[in-house]
Protein backbone atom coordinates (compact mmCIF):
# COMPACT_ATOMS: atom_id res chain seq x y z
CA UNK A 1 0.00 0.00 0.00
CA UNK A 2 1.34 3.38 -0.91
CA UNK A 3 2.52 5.31 2.14
CA UNK A 4 2.78 8.76 3.26
CA UNK A 5 6.65 9.22 2.62
CA UNK A 6 5.68 7.81 -0.52
CA UNK A 7 2.95 10.06 -1.33
CA UNK A 8 5.34 13.33 -0.35
CA UNK A 9 7.81 11.74 -3.17
CA UNK A 10 5.00 11.31 -5.82
CA UNK A 11 3.98 15.47 -4.92
CA UNK A 12 7.68 16.19 -5.44
CA UNK A 13 8.73 14.75 -8.32
CA UNK A 14 5.53 15.92 -10.17
CA UNK A 15 5.64 19.83 -9.45
CA UNK A 16 9.34 19.00 -10.54
CA UNK A 17 8.30 17.62 -13.88
CA UNK A 18 5.43 20.33 -14.05
CA UNK A 19 8.24 22.71 -13.95
CA UNK A 20 10.41 21.75 -16.31
CA UNK A 21 7.43 20.89 -18.79
CA UNK A 22 6.00 24.34 -18.30
CA UNK A 23 8.86 26.06 -20.44
CA UNK A 24 8.53 23.96 -22.98
CA UNK A 25 4.50 23.44 -22.93
CA UNK A 26 3.27 26.81 -22.35
CA UNK A 27 3.37 28.25 -25.66
CA UNK A 28 1.63 25.39 -27.60
CA UNK A 29 -0.97 25.46 -24.76
CA UNK A 30 -2.16 28.97 -25.59
CA UNK A 31 -1.53 28.66 -29.33
CA UNK A 32 -3.93 25.59 -29.19
CA UNK A 33 -6.85 27.52 -26.80
CA UNK A 34 -6.39 30.29 -29.49
CA UNK A 35 -6.97 27.69 -32.28
CA UNK A 36 -10.10 26.34 -30.06
CA UNK A 37 -11.85 28.87 -29.56
CA UNK A 38 -11.89 29.93 -33.56
CA UNK A 39 -12.51 26.22 -34.21
CA UNK A 40 -15.59 26.24 -31.51
CA UNK A 41 -16.45 29.97 -31.53
CA UNK A 42 -16.36 29.09 -27.68
CA UNK A 43 -13.51 29.84 -25.14
CA UNK A 44 -11.13 27.60 -25.38
CA UNK A 45 -9.99 26.35 -22.35
CA UNK A 46 -12.58 23.68 -20.79
CA UNK A 47 -13.29 22.96 -17.28
CA UNK A 48 -15.50 20.99 -15.58
CA UNK A 49 -15.53 19.64 -11.82
CA UNK A 50 -13.86 16.51 -11.44
CA UNK A 51 -13.63 14.12 -8.18
CA UNK A 52 -9.84 14.26 -7.26
CA UNK A 53 -8.32 12.98 -4.04
CA UNK A 54 -10.33 12.01 -0.84
CA UNK A 55 -12.93 12.41 -3.40
CA UNK A 56 -12.90 16.41 -3.02
CA UNK A 57 -14.16 18.28 -6.11
CA UNK A 58 -11.90 20.29 -8.45
CA UNK A 59 -11.57 22.15 -11.48
CA UNK A 60 -9.92 20.03 -14.59
CA UNK A 61 -9.09 21.73 -17.54
CA UNK A 62 -8.79 20.81 -21.30
CA UNK A 63 -9.38 22.26 -24.79
CA UNK A 64 -12.71 22.30 -25.78
CA UNK A 65 -13.11 20.37 -28.62
CA UNK A 66 -17.03 19.92 -28.62
CA UNK A 67 -18.92 22.58 -31.34
CA UNK A 68 -22.27 23.88 -29.46
CA UNK A 69 -24.46 24.50 -32.60
CA UNK A 70 -28.22 25.06 -32.21
CA UNK A 71 -29.53 23.55 -35.51
CA UNK A 72 -32.90 24.82 -37.43
CA UNK A 73 -35.40 21.99 -35.30
CA UNK A 74 -34.12 23.23 -32.10
CA UNK A 75 -31.61 20.45 -31.66
CA UNK A 76 -27.89 21.20 -29.42
CA UNK A 77 -25.34 19.60 -31.75
CA UNK A 78 -22.06 19.07 -29.14
CA UNK A 79 -19.95 16.64 -31.25
CA UNK A 80 -16.45 16.84 -32.06
CA UNK A 81 -15.08 19.14 -34.43
CA UNK A 82 -12.56 17.93 -37.11
CA UNK A 83 -9.80 19.78 -34.88
CA UNK A 84 -11.31 18.36 -31.77
CA UNK A 85 -11.59 14.99 -33.02
CA UNK A 86 -7.67 15.16 -33.36
CA UNK A 87 -6.77 16.75 -30.02
CA UNK A 88 -8.84 13.84 -28.55
CA UNK A 89 -6.85 11.02 -30.71
CA UNK A 90 -3.60 12.46 -29.93
CA UNK A 91 -4.66 13.31 -25.87
CA UNK A 92 -3.09 16.87 -26.55
CA UNK A 93 -6.57 17.98 -25.34
CA UNK A 94 -5.02 17.36 -21.94
CA UNK A 95 -2.05 19.76 -22.10
CA UNK A 96 -3.77 22.51 -19.87
CA UNK A 97 -4.01 19.08 -17.30
CA UNK A 98 -0.01 20.45 -15.99
CA UNK A 99 -1.80 23.40 -14.44
CA UNK A 100 -4.20 21.03 -12.54
CA UNK A 101 -0.74 18.98 -11.68
CA UNK A 102 1.30 22.15 -10.68
CA UNK A 103 -1.93 23.38 -8.64
CA UNK A 104 -1.32 19.63 -6.55
CA UNK A 105 -5.05 18.73 -7.44
CA UNK A 106 -3.59 16.18 -9.74
CA UNK A 107 -0.60 13.67 -10.15
CA UNK A 108 1.43 12.51 -13.69
CA UNK A 109 -0.10 8.95 -12.54
CA UNK A 110 -3.03 8.18 -11.23
CA UNK A 111 -6.41 6.78 -11.44
CA UNK A 112 -7.83 9.16 -14.39
CA UNK A 113 -10.55 11.42 -12.46
CA UNK A 114 -14.35 10.80 -13.42
CA UNK A 115 -17.00 13.17 -12.94
CA UNK A 116 -19.31 12.82 -10.05
CA UNK A 117 -21.41 9.02 -9.16
CA UNK A 118 -18.11 7.22 -9.73
CA UNK A 119 -15.20 7.21 -7.35
CA UNK A 120 -16.88 9.56 -5.02
CA UNK A 121 -19.84 6.90 -4.43
CA UNK A 122 -17.07 3.61 -4.24
CA UNK A 123 -17.46 1.30 -1.12
CA UNK A 124 -15.12 0.24 1.33
CA UNK A 125 -12.02 -1.36 0.03
CA UNK A 126 -12.98 0.14 -3.22
CA UNK A 127 -12.07 3.39 -1.89
CA UNK A 128 -8.35 2.78 -1.82
CA UNK A 129 -8.14 4.87 -5.19
CA UNK A 130 -9.28 7.70 -3.75
CA UNK A 131 -6.32 7.83 -1.36
CA UNK A 132 -3.79 8.65 -4.41
CA UNK A 133 -4.28 11.97 -6.44
CA UNK A 134 -5.75 11.12 -9.68
CA UNK A 135 -3.81 11.10 -12.80
CA UNK A 136 -3.09 12.58 -16.80
CA UNK A 137 -2.48 8.44 -17.41
CA UNK A 138 -1.95 5.51 -14.98
CA UNK A 139 -2.95 1.92 -15.96
CA UNK A 140 -6.14 1.89 -16.53
CA UNK A 141 -5.76 4.88 -19.06
CA UNK A 142 -3.27 2.70 -20.98
CA UNK A 143 -5.48 -0.22 -21.50
CA UNK A 144 -8.73 1.94 -22.11
CA UNK A 145 -6.81 4.17 -24.12
CA UNK A 146 -9.63 3.57 -27.11
CA UNK A 147 -12.43 3.69 -24.55
CA UNK A 148 -14.31 6.27 -26.32
CA UNK A 149 -14.31 3.66 -29.81
CA UNK A 150 -15.22 0.79 -27.53
CA UNK A 151 -18.31 2.44 -25.97
CA UNK A 152 -19.29 3.85 -29.64
CA UNK A 153 -20.14 -0.04 -30.57
CA UNK A 154 -21.89 -0.64 -27.69
CA UNK A 155 -25.47 -0.54 -27.87
CA UNK A 156 -25.91 1.00 -24.31
CA UNK A 157 -22.95 2.66 -23.94
CA UNK A 158 -23.25 3.96 -20.32
CA UNK A 159 -24.56 0.50 -18.88
CA UNK A 160 -21.34 -1.31 -20.36
CA UNK A 161 -19.09 1.54 -19.03
CA UNK A 162 -20.42 1.22 -15.47
CA UNK A 163 -20.83 -1.97 -15.49
CA UNK A 164 -17.99 -3.49 -17.24
CA UNK A 165 -15.05 -0.48 -18.09
CA UNK A 166 -15.35 1.22 -14.62
CA UNK A 167 -15.77 -2.32 -12.55
CA UNK A 168 -12.22 -3.20 -14.22
CA UNK A 169 -10.91 0.39 -13.76
CA UNK A 170 -11.88 0.03 -9.89
CA UNK A 171 -9.65 -3.32 -9.96
CA UNK A 172 -6.76 -2.13 -11.94
CA UNK A 173 -6.45 1.11 -10.01
CA UNK A 174 -6.72 -0.48 -6.32
CA UNK A 175 -3.71 -2.47 -8.02
CA UNK A 176 -1.62 0.38 -8.65
CA UNK A 177 -2.16 2.04 -4.88
CA UNK A 178 -1.91 -1.62 -3.19
CA UNK A 179 1.69 -2.10 -5.08
CA UNK A 180 2.63 1.56 -5.95
CA UNK A 181 6.27 1.81 -6.29
CA UNK A 182 8.30 5.25 -8.16
CA UNK A 183 9.53 2.80 -10.60
CA UNK A 184 6.16 2.22 -11.66
CA UNK A 185 4.91 5.72 -12.13
CA UNK A 186 8.44 6.23 -14.42
CA UNK A 187 7.03 3.20 -16.26
CA UNK A 188 3.68 4.71 -17.45
CA UNK A 189 4.76 8.48 -18.12
CA UNK A 190 7.15 6.24 -20.49
CA UNK A 191 4.89 4.31 -21.58
CA UNK A 192 2.32 6.64 -22.36
CA UNK A 193 4.85 8.82 -23.88
CA UNK A 194 5.70 6.39 -26.42
CA UNK A 195 1.76 5.74 -27.27
CA UNK A 196 1.63 9.60 -28.13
Amino acid sequence: MITRSQLRVKRYFDLFLALILLPILLLPIVILIIACTIDTKMWGLFKQKRVGQSAKLFNIYKLRTLKKEHHQLGELDRSATRLGKFLRSTKLDELPQLFNVIKGEMSFVGPRPDVQGFADVLEGEDRKILIVKPGITGPATLKYKDEERVLERQKDPDHYNRNIIWVDKVKINKNYVENYSFYLDLKFIIKSTLNL
